[in-house]
C-alpha cells in the first residue's frame, strides 16, 4: 500500500509533516550510559505512542538509517535509565540496579536545600530525566517510568518493581497501586506542594496521576498479551497515518489487516533477546 493507495479524506497531513518532526532527530541520537539512541529526556516520551501503536518491525526514514525500530530505540532508553541509577552520579539515595526512573512527574517542593554538603535544586512537578540535550534528576523516582517500560524489557522492569515494592510498598503503594513518584533523599522540614514526609523514609505523592496509572495498566497488558496493539493494528485511520508518514514493513506489509477476532488468541512476541528470553523463564 501507497500513499496514493488511500482514500482522500485519510490523507489530511501531507508526508512533510512527519519529516519536518523528524527533521532535528539529529541532535538527540547519542550514547547515554552504554546506549546508543533517539534520545528524550524524560521516559514518558520513550513510552506513551508504544501504549497504542505496535512499533516493532516497522521503520520511517529515520529508524531505516539508523538500522533499528522504535521498540528497540525505547528498550535502549530503558537500559540507559537504569544504568544511570545504578551509577547514581550525584549519589541520591536508594539508587541501584532495581530502584531507578525518571520522567516527568511531582515533586515535593520548588526549593534549594543542601544535600551532602552541596546545594540541590528540588522541583515540583518537573519532566526528570536522562539525555544528550539535558539531564534533569532531584532524586524523585517514578514507579510508571520502569513499570511503563516492561514490554521493552520485562527482565529488568519485573525486578525493579518487585524490589520497590517490596522496600517501600507500605509507602508508596496504596488503593489504587503506586503513588506517583517517591523521594527518599528528601527528608527535610519544609513547606511542600505535594504530597508528605515520613520519618525515616523521605518524601512520597499523595496522587495517583491518570496519565502516569494508564500506561501501567495498558503497557503491562500489551507485554502479557499485545491486546491494545492488536486491536489498534486494525485501525484504519492509524494504519494510513504510519504509511503516510513512510512506516514499512512488520504487520504494515500485509495487505489486509487481521481483525481483533481473527488475533485474540495470538500471542506476543518480544523481539529482543533479552526479552525473548525472559518470556521463556516465564
Amino acid at each position: 500500500m501507497t500513499a496514493t493507495d488511500l482514500p482522500q479524506h485519510q490523507c489530511a497531513v501531507e508526508p512533510v509533516a512527519w519529516e519536518e518532526w523528524g527533521r532535528d532527530y539529529p541532535r538527540f541520537f547519542g550514547t547515554m550510559y552504554g546506549q546508543t539512541y533517539l534520545t528524550f529526556t524524560p521516559l514518558f516520551g520513550h513510552q506513551y505512542s508504544h501504549v497504542w501503536i505496535d512499533f516493532r518491525a516497522i521503520l520511517d526514514t529515520p529508524m531505516r538509517q539508523a538500522g533499528y525500530d522504535y521498540f528497540e530505540n525505547s528498550r535502549r532508553a530503558t537500559y540507559a535509565q537504569r544504568a544511570y541509577a545504578i551509577a547514581n552520579p550525584m549519589r541520591w539515595a536508594a539508587y541501584g540496579e532495581n530502584v531507578w526512573g525518571l520522567t516527568a512527574s511531582d515533586g515535593a517542593a520548588d526549593v534549594e536545600l543542601e544535600f551532602e554538603g552541596e546545594k540541590r535544586r528540588f522541583r515540583t512537578y518537573s519532566p526528570r530525566g536522562v539525555g544528550v540535550e539535558y539531564t534533569m534528576d532531584d532524586g524523585t523516582i517514578a514507579p510508571t517510568a520502569a513499570i511503563a517500560s516492561i514490554a521493552f524489557a520485562p527482565e529488568i522492569v519485573i525486578p525493579a518493581v518487585e524490589e520497590m515494592y517490596r522496600r517501600y510498598g507500605e509507602h508508596i503503594f496504596g488503593k489504587y497501586g503506586f503513588y506517583d513518584a517517591f523521594n527518599p533523599s528528601f527528608n527535610f522540614d519544609v513547606p511542600l506542594r505535594h504530597g508528605r514526609t515520613i520519618s525515616g523514609f523521605g518524601w512520597v505523592d499523595t496522587d495517583y496521576l491518570g496519565i502516569d496509572q494508564g500506561p501501567i495498566l495498558a503497557m503491562i497488558e500489551n507485554y502479557r498479551t499485545g491486546l491494545v496493539w492488536r486491536v489498534m493494528r486494525t485501525n484504519p485511520h492509524i494504519r494510513a497515518g504510519l504509511v503516510q508518514a513512510g512506516f514499512k514493513g512488520g504487520w504494515l506489509a500485509l495487505d489486509v489487516p487481521p481483525s481483533p477476532a481473527a488475533m485474540k488468541d495470538t500471542k506476543v512476541t518480544l523481539d529482543t533477546p533479552a526479552a525473548q528470553e525472559a518470556t521463556a523463564i516465564r
